[in-house]
């Protein structure tokens, strides 16, 4: 399997997302590089904290679920990240809910300076670490790992303690009816606490989410000022979104 070493990387984290079983010796096998290649990766992605080693192979770092959703449509999360990062200004103060599209926002502040965040989000943490231009802090709470999330009733009194000028949250589902919507009781109560503590709420949201309801719901869409998405969202809902006075942004 003729592969980059980036890419060697990620076809190692899904085979051990897929069986955390496999030793060194079968990816090897599987990707057609000698052991000491793999061990070479294995210790890249150690130290990115993306997996934990054990005697004669690894498992992922992350439950399957938060890997399973990072592997899909990463690259309209991306775009749709960097346009949400490219609206913070030096100085600025947001939260960040937690979610894989809006940890990605972190990683695009590069060049930022003096960026005060809060968060409920484990995946920002390694982003804020390499960037002396993000002031980070992490509210406390019960951790969800399946979501990489804080929630629970200390991170909502913890939340009590900030305002910002923007708050980027994600939902598991939303539609012009019913709104934003998650799968998780505790996720939505955070959600909802984050946009009270903020001046203005922008959802980040590929158009996969678009016309999904979850379990429980959350805010009703006017409750968004901005709606960042990417080109493939439908453009009825992109009339009926702006009709209610939320700008869409597809990129």
């Amino acid at each position: 399997m003729n592969l980059s070493q980036s890419e060697r990387e990620k076809e190692i984290l899904h085979l051990l997302n897929d069986d955390p079983s496999l030793s060194v010796t079968k990816i090897g096998e599987i990707l057609g590089v000698s052991s000491v290649t793999v061990r070479t990766h294995l210790s890249n992605l150690e130290a990115q904290g993306l997996i934990i080693r054990s005697h004669g192979g690894a498992a992922p770092a992350f439950h399957p679920e938060i890997l399973r959703r990072q592997k899909t449509r990463m690259e309209e999360k991306n775009r749709i990240a960097r346009m949400a990062a490219s609206l913070v200004r030096d100085g600025d103060t947001i939260m960040i809910e937690a979610g894989t599209t809006t940890a990605l926002i972190a990683k695009y502040l590069v060049g930022k300076r003096n960026i005060r965040i809060v968060t409920n989000s484990t995946l920002i943490v390694p982003f804020a670490r390499s960037n002396p231009g993000l002031h980070l802090s992490v509210v406390g709470g019960t951790f969800r790992p399946e979501t990489e999330a804080l929630v629970g009733p200390m991170a909502l009194s913890d939340l009590d303690s900030f305002f910002v000028q923007t708050a980027f949250v994600g939902t598991d589902g939303f539609t012009i009816e019913n709104g934003l919507s998650s799968h998780f009781p505790e996720t939505a109560a955070v959600l909802k606490k984050v946009v009270e503590r903020s001046e203005k709420t922008i959802l980040v949201a590929d158009s996969s989410k678009y016309g999904k309801t979850g379990f429980v719901s959350i805010l009703p869409i006017t409750a968004v000022k901005k709606l960042i998405t990417d080109s493939q969202m439908p453009e009825e809902a992109v009339r009926k979104l702006e009709a209610r006075g939320v700008e869409v942004v597809a990129v």
